[in-house]
């Protein structure tokens, strides 16, 4: 029997207080607003996230963002797909190049609800607004060739796990979310 989404993020265990206060806003969006899924909701919009590791789980890939000036996680819009496994995926792919990727597990690995700043995109201002995030443990070789999204990222590459969330310049991803799914993994088998 295949869950939905909802059914997902509602049986989803909080690691502490704010995957618990961002599961409860993510429920009550799913329920309350309409085209969640789409960008033209401009309020928020669901979103999936990839923690791509490799086998030994001791590095992880991350892209240098165009928008945030920042190294960061793989990741993007759900643009009207409702399976944000298959959307983390996808992501994953486009953004880096690499082709042999899968899943650790098909179960849900954090929650987040982010800010997201105004910004201009494609030569089109984007006012700022939420993101909805589920994000997915991705597994992937660090021998896999990797490419840049020239319209996304401008670098690509594996850093140790201290090193990735030292790599980011977003404060608040780095205490918040970064360090978070690292701790994580010690419980992944």
């Amino acid at each position: 029997m295949e869950y939905t989404l909802t059914e997902q993020i509602r049986s989803y265990q909080p690691m502490n207080e704010q995957e618990e206060r961002d599961k409860e806003l993510i429920l009550h969006c799913l329920e309350t607003e309409k085209n969640i899924f789409t960008r033209q909701n401009r309020l928020a919009h669901m979103t999936a996230s990839a923690w791509i590791v490799n086998p030994e789980r001791t590095k992880v890939l991350m892209a240098y963002h165009n928008i945030y000036h920042s190294w960061s996680w793989l990741g993007g819009h759900a643009d009207g797909e409702t399976d944000l496994l298959k959307v983390a995926l996808k992501e994953a792919r486009e953004e880096s190049g690499i082709h042999h990727v899968k899943p650790v597990s098909e179960q849900i690995y954090s929650l987040e609800v982010l800010t997201v700043d105004g910004h201009v995109k494609r030569g089109e201002y984007v006012s700022s607004h939420l993101h909805l995030n589920v994000t997915y443990l991705l597994q992937a070789e660090e021998t896999d060739v990797l490419h840049i999204k020239e319209d996304e990222n401008s670098n690509v590459g594996w850093f140790s796990l201290e090193d990735a969330v030292a790599a980011s310049t977003e404060p608040w991803f780095q205490e918040h979310i970064y360090r978070k799914l690292n701790e994580k993994l010690v419980n992944i088998k």
